[in-house]
């Protein structure tokens, strides 16, 4: 061998220098010792070069158990264990006090990339803290690593999914652009090395029914694989240069996802040029032979997975991968390609270069769960919660004399945690919300008043008529994870965490029945959840209603910031709102026809992009340079938009296109552009949206990009365009039409 056996004393005292935390960074390089130079050790040697130099020195067993998710330490190298499963969905997760931030489905609404891109950046600095403390602690286990399987851009194509929660929304515009800005926050700006490793998850044409994720055969026409299933993937590793992608549980058109060729190889390699490692979810491998009948054995299993590049297996299939080269499926030459692809990841991470190198190697215990993050924990959930009817009852005034609160989850802290999330000293709820900002010359109470899932047992209920006698009476229902999430954790689910049925669980609505039941005091419903649920009967007998989904450790200030004025609601439904499931197609169709905004014939109780603001706004003047335009072309779109109130407001302002001429099936409507805007009182703003026209191609049956020419419709508003919206109280937004040629 080339290199000289390394002391792990040697190597323990070089990589951590003796766990000084005040060494120098990247600028400060520390000498390399005499020992060391020349090894996979010495940081002076470019990337590619160290891998081969660590490859060559491993055997053929060593190298297999290295593609495990839980590798262990090779001792004679000095290469410590490492746990690759760890997660960082909306913040760092099952490894104890980290910020928790709103659940993904609640960032999505925020429609701003600035804001997410923020939040992921203190994501993994927590993240990179807890794992030098973990370091120092000898401490190896699983969730204590840097590589986040997050983000999950999944389409929430159905709102029945129980794992939408996690996902970015309906749209994959906006889910890749949020995602994309999620990555960047967590991947960090060094030039030399990640802060932490973000992850594409689920790939591909993955969303429910979640209880036969295992063994699903997911069909999806070309048009809608490469119109919706995959472009906020695509945005991920092309634009984004997210660190690895997930390969999904399911089949995609026959082929287990794990195995496929069309999706691993044709397009995220050849296609999109990804560099970086895959890996498979959790159990995914041995589906193959196990649900998929794909193959026969764990061996076959092993060897597709490998000739495709699935570098990590998360689960125990590859514990055979020795015994599948010497039986000669596959060759030593292929485990070396994949350890080459997954390790890369290791040595950006900086795992084997001197402490002091590192700048992330800084960060310390003061970051995690800071005042910082705290207060970036509650903006970001302000931001997130979605007003979807107000009469004029909101905002509240503090010093109203009698106040109430009412329902299962108005005292809960664990709603609003959602899932796959860390664990903070700091969750507040509603209740705790509101009494911190009401005033102290306010009597306000609060009791449960009635169950979640069930009605009440006992036929006296006193909370009922109380809340009928206060001035205004805050409700906040939903549902939890308990009723909604991933395969097994919803315990309270009958349908392995999906909901069939869209309705308020249990007697809820009867119990918001009774508190309006002949009186006209201000009812204001506060509905908790993680996706679409059917409102049309709330909606009708409440005075206000909001969306506040798991607004993270926060959500309780955010949500009294919203009800008292000290916040303006400014978010927007990332996904569209049904009035009941008969409304939706099949829940195991994955054809998109009749699905979202996009497709969604049937006027639905909210539609995407909907959400209402204090401030009364108008726009006008749309406008573009001319009239007439070739593909390639760069057209600028302009509007004006008026604040009529008298207050500064903020507003999430959204580009749509509609195609008019197509001879094929295109979107209705089409999301081209978001962003926020702050307009003062009583004044006015110019916004301007500029598109290349190269990317108005659509999607035709064969899957190919067209070019369709023609008329086509750009409006910019509020919302999406629709007449549902408008009549909830939305602004009319403008249109502007112009030729393609």
């Amino acid at each position: 061998m080339k290199n000289a056996i390394i002391s792990c004393i040697s190597i323990a005292l070089f990589l951590f220098g003796c766990n000084n935390p005040k060494q120098g960074t990247t600028n400060n390089k520390q000498q390399m010792p005499d020992s060391l130079a020349g090894t996979f050790l010495d940081h002076r040697i470019d990337i590619e070069e160290r891998l081969e130099m660590v490859i060559e020195q491993l055997t053929l067993e060593e190298k297999c158990a290295q593609l495990l998710h839980d590798a262990p330490g090779i001792d004679r190298l000095g290469i410590k264990p490492y746990n690759w499963w760890n997660e960082a969905l909306h913040g760092v997760a099952r490894m104890g006090r980290a910020t928790v931030f709103p659940q993904p489905i609640a960032m999505a609404s925020t429609f701003d990339p600035e804001l997410i891109e923020e939040l992921a950046s203190a994501i993994s600095d927590e993240g990179r803290a807890k794992f030098n403390i973990a370091q120092k602690n000898g401490n190896y286990l699983q969730y204590a690593g840097l590589t986040y399987w997050s983000p999950n851009v999944n389409i929430f194509r159905d709102p029945r999914w129980g794992r939408g929660m996690e996902t970015w929304g309906e749209d994959p515009f906006l889910s890749g652009t949020l995602g994309g800005a999620f990555v960047k926050g967590i991947q960090g700006y060094d030039p030399t090395y990640l802060k932490a490793a973000a992850c594409a998850k689920h790939y591909a044409v993955h969303n429910g029914p979640e209880g036969l994720r295992h063994s699903f055969n997911a069909y999806s026409s070309p048009k809608d694989l490469y119109e919706t299933y995959l472009p906020a993937f695509k945005m991920l590793v092309t634009k984004y240069g997210v660190e690895s992608v997930m390969c999904a549980y399911n089949r995609t058109l026959d082929v287990p996802c794990c195995g496929s060729t069309l999706l691993l190889t044709d397009i995220l390699r050849n296609n999109w040029g990804f560099k970086g490692h895959v890996m498979s979810d959790c159990g995914a491998l041995a589906n193959f032979h196990g649900l998929h009948e794909y193959t026969n054995n764990a061996r076959e299993s092993s060897a597709e997975a490998i000739k495709h590049d699935v570098s990590l297996n998360c689960g125990s299939t590859y514990q055979n991968l020795a015994e599948t080269v010497k039986a000669g499926l596959i060759s030593e030459a292929d485990i070396d390609r994949n350890l080459r692809l997954l390790w890369r990841t290791r040595f950006k991470l900086g795992l084997f270069d001197p402490y002091g190198d590192n700048p992330y190697n800084q960060l310390g215990p003061e970051v995690v769960n800071s005042e910082q993050n705290i207060q970036l924990a509650r903006k970001a959930a302000q931001k997130s919660i979605v007003l979807l009817k107000n009469n004029g009852v909101l905002p509240l005034q503090k010093d109203i004399k009698h106040l109430f609160a009412i329902g299962p989850l108005a005292a809960d802290v664990d709603v609003m945690l959602g899932n796959y999330n860390g664990i903070s000293n700091n969750v507040v709820s509603v209740i705790e919300g509101v009494a911190g900002a009401v005033s102290l010359g306010t009597r306000f109470e609060y009791r449960h008043g009635f169950l979640l899932t069930e009605e009440n047992k006992n036929p006296i209920g006193w909370a009922i008529s109380e809340a009928r006698g206060a001035d205004a009476c805050i409700a906040v229902v939903g549902i939890n994870t308990l009723l909604e999430g991933e395969e097994g954790e919803a315990i309270g689910s009958a349908h392995k965490s999906d909901r069939p049925d869209l309705k308020l669980p249990g007697k809820q609505l009867e119990y918001l029945k009774q508190i309006r039941k002949d009186q006209d005091k201000p009812l204001i419903v506060v509905v908790m959840g993680g996706s679409p649920i059917a409102l049309e009967e709330v909606h009708d007998i409440a005075d206000a209603v909001i969306m506040a989904w798991y607004p993270g450790e926060q959500g309780g200030n955010a949500i009294a910031d919203i009800l008292f004025g000290d916040a303006s609601p400014t978010g927007k439904l990332p996904v569209t709102f049904p009035r009941s499931v008969e409304q939706l197609p099949d829940y195991e169709d994955y054809t998109m026809y009749g699905r979202t905004y996009k497709y969604m014939e049937e006027e639905p109780l909210y539609p995407f992009g909907y959400g209402l603001n204090y401030a009364d706004l108008s726009y006008s003047n749309a406008q573009t340079q001319k009239t007439s335009f070739q593909f390639g072309e760069l057209i600028t779109i302009t509007a004006d938009i008026t604040n009529n109130s008298a207050f500064n407001a903020e507003e999430t302002v959204q580009l749509y296109v509609s195609a008019q001429d197509a001879s094929f099936p295109v979107p209705m409507y089409d999301l081209k552009g978001f962003r926020r805007e702050t307009i003062k009182a009583k004044g006015s703003t110019k916004l301007s949206f500029t598109i290349d026209t190269s990317e108005l191609y659509n999607i035709d049956e064969k899957g190919e990009e067209q070019y369709v020419k023609g008329s086509y419709r750009f409006y910019i508003g509020s919302t999406l365009p629709s007449e549902r919206a408008i009549r909830l109280g939305a602004p009319q937004p403008v249109m502007v039409e112009i030729e393609m040629k």
